[in-house]
């Protein structure tokens, strides 16, 4: 099993089914992952805090439209929060939310309770003993 580490408020958009592409200045086709998969979401200790202001604010932190999305009460970071298909990796993009160089296309993002864990760069095995929470978790 293979994860991701995103930085919140990003991850949280993708496994609340709000973002459907995640931007990336590299293509994963040799990171572990070729183009299409299941992958777990890990969010990193580092925030965004020009997004995270502007979501607060009612400011769509890509557009600057104004926004009236759902927020959680908290974004946890430093550990797993759901998993989600990886269908496509692109260069163009309709979604509002596409900026990268390429983006990674997310599909069916379903998101657990959270699981405190470090991440890693890029693409990165899940531990054993966390999968297996995971896969329970999905049963």
């Amino acid at each position: 099993m293979k994860a991701l580490s995103i930085m919140q408020p990003w991850a949280w958009l993708i496994v609340a089914g709000i973002k459907p592409v995640e931007n990336r200045d590299w293509r994963p086709t040799n990171a572990g992952l070729r183009q299409r998969g299941a992958f777990v979401i890990h969010t990193g200790k580092k925030v965004d805090k020009i997004a995270m202001r502007r979501l607060w604010r009612g400011i769509h932190p890509v557009t600057e439209k104004p926004h009236d999305l759902p927020l959680p009460d908290d974004f946890p970071t430093g550990g797993f929060i759901g998993i989600a298909d990886m269908t496509d990796v692109v260069e163009e993009h309709p979604s509002e939310w596409f900026t990268g160089r390429y983006g990674l296309v997310i599909e069916n993002p379903r998101p657990f309770p959270f699981i405190a864990a470090k991440g890693a760069l890029g693409f990165f095995d899940v531990p054993r003993e966390i999968e297996e929470i995971i896969r329970r978790i999905q049963a």
